[in-house]
């Protein structure tokens, strides 16, 4: 697929619980080519009311990305087919959702939407701490709720949702999260015990060759990842918190629309 204007920037547009933020990418580089524009979730965030904050972004980076390039969009949410089918932290109205469709409308160009974890394992896989690994690799995003993203040999399995799995009778995020470690107030060795069991059945169900640790958490990746004890190689993600937006632009250039 072609970019815009020969500029080969691709718009990124990442929806989360607080805000939404965007920014055109730079695929060859894996970084933002300008800087990016915040603008606050709505309080009941439904998928109309996202789409028209979503559009006036795109509108804002219309001289950078042109108007008929594509958009790569994430949600908190799984994406089937273009269709959303859960949601986290914004309306339960997303809930079967033709997201594909409805952003296409709006912005009135081609929009890819994805699951918000799986944009940055795209990033990290292909610009970050994943980048030319082989065999099986897994991102974990710690953060409000555990997210994940799957790949073999740089492939994404989409969707994979590994913070439902239960743990100890509970769904893992709700043992591990960083959220959790917050609001338990627990320090780093006792979240650390907690997270080498969700680390330690991931990797016996898996056995990836590389487990990369997301989510803004990250940034103290050397308070909580050497107290694991895997066989696993487990490291912190190097993009951060612009995973979304450029995990979102590079899915989006790589689709058939």
């Amino acid at each position: 697929m072609s970019t815009s204007k020969g500029k080969g920037l691709v718009l990124g547009i990442d929806i989360g619980g607080s805000g939404i933020k965007g920014a055109p990418v730079d695929l060859d580089k894996g970084e933002f080519a300008t800087e990016r524009i915040r603008i606050d979730t709505p309080k009941k965030a439904k998928p109309q009311d996202v789409a028209e904050i979503v559009a006036q972004i795109a509108d804002d980076f219309a001289d950078e990305v042109g108007k008929d390039s594509p958009v790569g969009v994430t949600v908190p949410a799984v994406v089937h087919h273009g269709v959303t089918k859960s949601a986290a932290n914004i309306d339960d109205s997303w809930i079967d959702t033709d997201a594909d469709k409805l952003f296409t409308k709006v912005l009135k160009r081609p929009v890819v939407v994805m699951n918000d974890a799986d944009a940055a394992g795209e990033a990290e896989v292909h610009y970050g701490a994943g980048r030319d690994v082989k065999g099986v690799v897994l991102l974990t995003t710690l953060g409000t709720g555990i997210g994940s993203a799957l790949f073999l040999n740089g492939q994404l399995v989409p969707n994979t949702e590994l913070g439902h799995l239960e743990l100890d009778g509970k769904e893992a995020e709700h043992r591990a999260a960083a959220s959790v470690r917050e609001d338990k107030d627990l320090s780093w060795e006792e979240w650390a015990e907690r997270l080498q069991d969700f680390y330690r059945h991931v990797e016996d169900l898996f056995w990836p060759e590389l487990i990369i640790v997301g989510g803004g958490v990250s940034k103290k990746a050397d308070k909580f990842l050497p107290l694991l004890d895997l066989r696993t190689k487990i490291v912190p993600a190097k993009l951060r918190n612009d995973a979304g937006i450029i995990g979102a632009a590079w899915h989006a250039s790589h689709q058939k629309i």
